[in-house]
């Protein structure tokens, strides 16, 4: 790859600013507004939620990017509250917001946007927010980027960011991009806010294809519990001088590798969660079919508390795959858990290692260490040359105990 982590000393992108304070939103007194300003002459794309549920806060972002054009310079975000199905005081408290913000800022109101999370049907404290914007633009830093990622944290046991750098020629660039989402994930976009900086201009055109494209392979690909939210937003915003369009393709490269981090770190935080699952499907007629194939194991609940279990039950990972609308011929299907091979051309392998896959998925287990070691369940159709992944995660009584008690 032709990116690299960062993971201390200036973690922005050149010309971004970020904060992060606790505005009194939340009880928990953890921080809980953010804020997201990018250099003049910015291009913005945002991929939302497919819920025909949506929060005001959604359609407001959609409306003003194409407004503007792309033409995006502050994004707001709050925590704690949804501010999603409250009635007319959903979009009324947005336009507060983002018209306060934008008089504190100097830029247009069509160029401020917001994104809010937490407890649906639940307003945001509208007062607090609006007391607390001239501390959170006085908070304004280049090296306040942890300090955002922090306050759009909901359920999250952890931060979830990625900051990348490159070299071409002599310059460097950055791409510092963070997520919010442990419930309710679903690949639809999930219940996840994601945000994303570079510094390097790209074209709004082709901006769009490449953010489309990363989110369709990773925060697309992902579940916890089969649920879409209403407020799934994710923001990528550019700007600075442009490249030859030869040097795309790493632009292009760091972008999905962003996504895919966030993505999997999403499915690694999942509410009650002891592993991260990835499965990967080859072989199939195409990308789609492979990726929906996968899409549909990391979504079966079977097959999430059969791996919480570090149980080998081979037969519901092969009837989530049929149950995926893929047309496949079960007897060119192979099957591995790890290394450890289960099916071959649609039969059971006489006598497989089923103590050693056990012991193998126990080892997966409350791994917090990394997202680049998850637990593999790999699937070849031998059909044609299609692949693709989805990542998700164990289903625990944990996850219950969570979602039982979240608003009370």
């Amino acid at each position: 790859m032709n990116w690299s982590h960062v993971t201390d000393g200036d973690l922005s992108p050149n010309g971004f600013s970020f904060s992060g304070i606790c505005a009194g939103l939340k009880e928990s007194k953890k921080k809980d507004l953010a804020l997201i300003v990018s250099p003049d002459n910015s291009i913005c794309s945002g991929m939302f939620t497919q819920s025909i549920v949506r929060a005001s806060c959604v359609d407001l972002c959609e409306e003003r990017i194409n407004e503007t054009s792309g033409s995006i310079r502050a994004i707001l975000i709050n925590s704690g509250h949804a501010n999603a199905c409250v009635g007319e005081a959903g979009i009324r408290d947005s336009i507060k917001a983002t018209k306060a913000l934008s008089k504190l800022l100097g830029f247009q109101e069509n160029q401020v946007l917001i994104c809010s999370t937490g407890v649906i049907g639940v307003q945001i404290p509208i007062n607090n927010l609006l007391q607390n914007l001239p501390n959170l633009v006085h908070d304004l830093d280049n090296n306040k980027f942890e300090d955002a990622s922090q306050a759009i944290l909901t359920t999250d046991l952890c931060q979830k960011i990625v900051v990348l750098e490159t070299f071409i020629g002599d310059r460097k660039i950055k791409i510092s991009a963070m997520a919010k989402g442990s419930g309710m994930i679903y690949p639809n976009m999930a219940t996840m806010l994601g945000f994303l900086t570079c510094d390097c201009g790209v074209e709004k055109e082709i901006w769009d294809g490449f953010i489309k494209e990363a989110v369709s392979s990773s925060f697309n690909a992902i579940s916890v519990d089969g649920e879409t939210s209403t407020n799934d937003s994710f923001i990528a915003i550019n700007a600075g001088n442009s490249l030859d369009t030869k040097y795309l393709p790493i632009i292009k490269e760091g972008v999905n590798y962003a996504c895919k981090f966030l993505a999997k770190s999403i499915a690694r935080d999942g509410e009650g969660a002891n592993c991260l699952v990835e499965v990967d499907v080859s072989g199939a007629e195409n990308n789609s079919d492979a990726i929906k194939i996968a899409r549909s194991i990391v979504n079966s609940s079977l097959v999430k508390t059969a791996i919480h279990g570090s149980d080998p039950n081979w037969g519901r990972i092969i009837s989530a795959a049929g149950n995926s609308g893929v047309a496949f011929n079960i007897e060119n299907l192979s099957m591995s858990i790890g290394n450890f091979k289960i099916l071959e051309n649609g039969s059971l392998i006489e006598e497989y290692e089923k103590d050693k896959i056990i012991s193998y998925m126990k080892s997966k287990m409350n791994n917090f260490q990394s997202v680049d070691d998850p637990l593999q369940i790999l699937i070849k159709l031998n059909i044609g040359n299609g692949k693709g992944k989805a990542w998700g995660c164990d289903m625990s009584k944990k996850y219950v105990e969570i979602n039982s008690e979240y608003t009370t």
